[in-house]
């Protein structure tokens, strides 16, 4: 990393109107959340499905929802209370206080399924995630019933040993059918698209409001082996925006013109690029 990268980085970020923040799963790392980056990590995280020799990409398919619903819900159950007890790192409330208290236009398109930049302050019309969130529920048997929030009080129970999650499962106010997390998996034409749709509108919205004024797009540690928020903001970029700083510790790099690549993880790099001297 070069520091006269930094300091670009940091005068795009002083100078800049509105923001598209363009968010990954390293935007999480930080915070304490695993890195599911290839087996090794994954199966640190899951060692009952490395014993089992499920990887990542076959876990997260919704097929379990129906063949081993217990294992499914022992999965997600897990990821659910690890989101809920996590709080996001100062990166998050450094992204924050630029909106709130330097009133600048920020939009967030993120992979992420963690609801964390809503638990930071973001509001909803601020948030586009591209593949669903995990604190959001829809039906199994698309009976009609609308996609509904996981209730704050609900923590599934799961044994440790095998993943297995405790009954009562989930199910579905309507139907009593059982519940699926409302997010976009593996081989999944079951996903209900509406809230994602609805968010996809406010993020047109806002681009078309701020295609004139000095647009920064932001990357913060989203990879190429799902390239949706890269090849997003890319788009952007060479539509509208007029600087790009992205940020990742192994994924730096960048196959258009004009980026500002910055080799760190997320949380140390907008510290860096907040500070005011």
């Amino acid at each position: 990393m070069r520091q006269k990268d930094i300091y670009k980085a940091k005068k795009a970020w002083q100078s800049a109107e509105a923001i598209l923040i363009g968010a990954g799963a390293g935007m999480g790392v930080d915070s304490g959340l695993p890195d599911f980056r290839g087996n090794t990590g994954f199966w640190k995280a899951y060692p009952p499905l490395a014993k089992l020799g499920i990887q990542f990409e076959e876990m997260a398919n919704p097929e379990w929802f129906t063949t081993n619903p217990w294992l499914a819900w022992g999965f997600y159950g897990h990821r659910l209370n690890l989101y809920r007890k996590t709080s996001p790192h100062t990166g998050f409330q450094i992204l924050f206080e630029k909106y709130w208290n330097q009133n600048t236009p920020i939009f967030i398109f993120t992979s992420n399924v963690d609801g964390h930049f809503q638990k930071a302050g973001f509001i909803k019309d601020q948030i586009m995630e591209c593949h669903g969130s995990l604190l959001r529920l829809q039906c199994l048997n698309q009976c009609g019933h609308p996609i509904w929030e996981v209730d704050s009080d609900v923590e599934l129970q799961f044994n440790p040993l095998t993943l297995l999650a405790e009954d009562p499962l989930p199910r579905c106010p309507r139907c009593g059918a059982l519940a699926r997390p409302n997010i976009l998996m593996f081989s999944d034409w079951g996903w209900d698209q509406k809230r994602t749709s609805n968010q996809h509108e406010y993020f047109q919205a806002w681009l078309e409001q701020h295609k004139k004024t000095d647009l920064l797009v932001l990357e913060l540690g989203a990879g190429t082996n799902i390239p949706t928020v890269r090849t997003t903001c890319e788009e952007v970029f060479e539509t509208i925006g007029n600087h790009f700083v992205r940020i990742n510790p192994r994924e730096a790099e960048s196959k258009i013109d004009n980026v500002i690549s910055i080799p760190m993880k997320a949380m140390k790099a907008l510290e860096l690029i907040n500070q005011s001297e």
